[in-house]
C-alpha cells in the first residue's frame, strides 16, 4: 500500500501545451505505461473542442484503444455540457473515462480568460455538466488559481473554500487546488490545505502545483505536512497552461513526476511507484517530444540510498 496517491498528468495537462501533435498511439503506449509501474490516477485525455485544442481531437480513438488495469482511474477533462455527453457516449459505447474533472478558476479576472465565462456562469456550467454525467464517473472538481491570480493578484482562502463547499454540494468530493502560476509558498499552503481538511473531512483534497518558480517540491511537502494525500505530477514538469495562454515567458510547467517521487521516497514516503521504471518512462516521454525535459532527477539519477539501480536518462 502506498502512503499517497499521485496523478500522471503527462498525457493531459502536459500535451496541452505541446503544439505539434503527438500521435495516438504514441499517447496509448505512454498512458498505459504510466498505469503499469504504478501510478493509480493517470490523465489520459480532454474532450476539448478540436478547433481550440487540436492535441485532443483523438480523445476517443485513444480512450478505444486504450488497454485497461484493475485499479486504476483514467481521468477525462470536460469543459462543458457537450464535452461530458461525448464521455458519456464512449462510455456506453463501453470504453470510456471512469473519472472526468471539472474546473473553475478561483478569480473573475482568470475564469474570463481561460474559461471565457463569468464565475457565475462557470458555476452553472459546472452544475450542468454533474447533472449531465448522471452519476457515471469519479467527479474531480478543480479550482484554479487557488494561491494567486495572475491578473488579480491574491485570491481569498474563504473564496477559496467556498468554491470547495460548492463542488460538495453538487456531490463532487474530490477536489484539486491549482497553483496555476507559482504563487503559494509553504505557509499559505499549509494554510489553506489545513483550512479544507477541518472544515471539509468529507471532501479528498488534491494537491496541484507548478514549478513556476521553483517552489512546487517544497509546496507539496507543506500539503503532506498539512494532511494532503493526493497529488498531481507530470513527467518532465511539461504542461501548465494551454498552448496559445501564455502567462509569462518562464518556466510554467507542472512538477516534475521523477523529482517528486524522488523526494517523497527519500523522506520514507511510499509511492507505489517502480522506481527503475519511473527513469525508463522518463526517458519513453523525452523521446516522445524530441527533447530533454525539465527533470533534475532524469540528469542526476535517484537518490542512490534508494538503492534504484537504474541511473539518469542523460549519463
Amino acid at each position: 500500500m502506498s502512503d499517497v496517491t499521485l496523478c500522471e498528468c503527462f498525457a493531459r495537462d502536459g500535451l496541452q501545451h505541446e503544439e505539434t501533435f503527438i500521435p495516438t498511439a504514441t499517447k496509448v503506449a505512454l498512458i498505459d505505461r504510466f498505469a503499469s509501474i504504478g501510478f493509480q490516477r493517470v490523465e489520459a485525455t480532454s474532450y476539448s473542442n478540436p478547433k481550440v485544442v487540436p492535441q485532443f481531437g483523438d480523445a476517443s480513438e485513444l480512450l478505444r484503444t486504450l488497454p485497461r488495469r484493475d485499479g486504476v482511474w483514467y481521468k477525462a477533462t470536460c469543459a462543458n455540457v457537450r464535452a461530458v455527453e461525448r464521455a458519456v457516449a464512449d462510455l456506453e459505447a463501453g470504453f470510456g473515462a471512469n473519472e472526468i474533472s471539472l474546473l473553475v478558476s478561483a478569480s473573475e479576472s482568470h475564469s474570463m480568460k481561460n474559461l471565457r465565462r463569468s464565475r457565475a456562469d462557470q458555476w452553472q456550467n459546472v452544475a450542468d455538466m454533474v447533472a449531465a454525467s448522471q452519476g457515471r464517473f469519479r467527479m474531480i472538481g478543480t479550482v484554479s488559481v487557488a494561491w494567486g491570480c495572475p491578473f488579480e493578484g491574491k485570491v481569498s482562502a474563504d473564496s477559496v473554500l467556498e468554491d470547495v463547499r460548492r463542488f460538495a454540494r453538487l456531490g463532487v468530493m474530490h477536489v484539486a487546488l491549482g497553483d496555476t502560476t507559482g504563487m503559494a509558498a509553504p505557509q499559505t499552503v499549509r494554510q489553506l490545505m489545513s483550512a479544507v481538511h477541518a472544515e471539509l473531512p468529507e471532501v479528498t483534497a488534491v494537491a496541484h502545483f507548478h514549478d513556476t518558480r521553483g517552489t512546487g517540491l517544497v509546496n507539496y511537502v507543506a500539503a503532506l505536512e498539512a494532511g494532503c494525500r493526493y497529488f498531481d505530477c507530470a513527467f518532465g514538469g511539461v504542461g501548465g497552461h494551454p498552448a496559445k495562454v501564455k502567462y509569462g515567458g518562464g518556466h510554467t510547467g507542472n512538477v516534475s513526476t521523477e523529482d517528486l517521487v524522488n523526494l517523497f521516497e527519500s523522506m520514507g514516503v511510499s509511492t507505489g511507484i517502480d522506481l527503475a521504471g519511473l527513469m525508463e518512462t522518463a526517458a519513453m516521454c523525452e523521446e516522445a517530444l524530441g527533447r530533454t525535459l525539465h527533470s533534475r532527477v532524469a540528469q542526476s539519477g535517484m537518490n542512490p540510498l534508494l538503492g534504484v539501480e537504474a541511473g539518469a536518462v542523460h549519463g
